[in-house]
């Protein structure tokens, strides 16, 4: 079964790639891992977002953890685990799909709003939560969630995240955060996701919290 943490250990920064193409990927997936970035996700609503995995898989998959974002569906983690795919990031917190990820031994990362969606997302075998959207949740709402669940978990903040706003969140406990459209946009070339890439990975070690884990 693959882990989370020893991606999580080099860099915990989720790349997420919404709207890239199969063509696209892999020149993309390898800047943002000459970056320092171990963790690539492709939202399934993206074009041909299973090949692009596939794609990405083939070509950085032994240096980074490649799966799928927007997984709505059991039938969504079987394209992806067959694809190459090893890790599920969900915007809601179905046990469904997160049963179904467990089942194929993926990494799965549901996304919750509150303590019930949360403890019922670990309950179900969640690897780590995406607190989600981050931008209605600002840090006191994170430190007080870590207050009351288990020591260790692990809590993501995704949506509106920037080099200059994850100071706050990593000191309320954050464990690492997903970067959208900050990082990544259609379009962009991959000189240009691999800059940003690494002005977040510096923003990150400047907190001097590499690998931290949320709460432990």
């Amino acid at each position: 079964m693959t882990s989370l943490q020893p991606y999580l250990d080099r860099l915990p920064l989720v790349a997420i790639l919404r709207g890239v193409t199969p063509e696209e990927a892999p020149a993309i997936g390898r800047a943002l891992v000459e970056a320092g970035f171990a963790i690539i996700e492709v939202p399934l609503n993206s074009p041909e977002p299973i090949e692009s995995i596939r794609r990405l898989a083939a070509a950085c998959g032994s240096d980074a953890l490649i799966g799928a974002g927007t997984v709505m569906a059991p039938a969504d983690v079987e394209a992806v685990a067959e694809a190459g795919g090893r890790i599920i990031v969900m915007p809601h917190a179905d046990p469904a799909v997160i049963a179904a990820a467990k089942r194929r031994s993926l990494v799965c990362t549901p996304g919750i709003a509150t303590p019930t969606e949360g403890f019922a997302a670990l309950a179900a075998g969640a690897d780590a939560l995406k607190l989600f959207p981050a931008e209605a949740m600002p840090p006191p709402v994170l430190k007080a969630l870590i207050s009351v669940f288990p020591r260790g978990t692990c809590f993501l903040p995704v949506g509106g995240i920037s080099p200059d706003s994850m100071r706050a969140y990593a000191e309320a406990g954050a464990a690492g955060f997903g970067l959208g459209s900050a990082l990544y946009r259609p379009g962009m070339s991959a000189a240009d996701v691999g800059a940003r890439a690494a002005t977040f990975a510096t923003a990150w070690r400047r907190l001097g919290m590499p690998g931290r884990q949320a709460n432990g």
